[in-house]
């Protein structure tokens, strides 16, 4: 069960990037679902997030005090990766589906 929150942050976090990606691509069809689509990225995001802390708490409840030390800075660094990234991508779909509409 608990492996399942490893892939669940994967799939999320996948979902967190290809989401806007859709969203611009679609941006030329002038349809008024980017908001739920920059919701839906950053809710997955946050999903995988919270996915990452619940394993890292099932460790230290487990005491797997060499699991946690081994993952705890590659978690740190994909966390980031996959925040910064996420929010960079609903920028730029917002910023292009807001010019589409100016036009």
């Amino acid at each position: 069960m608990i492996s399942f929150l490893m892939l669940g942050s994967l799939v999320l976090g996948l979902i967190a990037w290809i989401v806007p990606v859709v969203s611009f691509k679609r941006c030329e069809k002038h349809n008024n679902r980017n908001g739920i689509s920059f919701f839906m990225s950053l809710s997955s995001c946050a999903i995988s997030l919270c996915f990452q802390i619940i394993y890292n708490n099932h460790l230290v409840k487990i005491e797997d005090w060499s699991a946690l030390l081994d993952t705890s800075g590659a978690s740190t660094m994909a966390s980031v990766v996959l925040l910064i990234v996420t929010i960079i991508l609903n920028i730029i779909a917002l910023f292009a589906y807001r010019d589409r509409e100016i036009e």
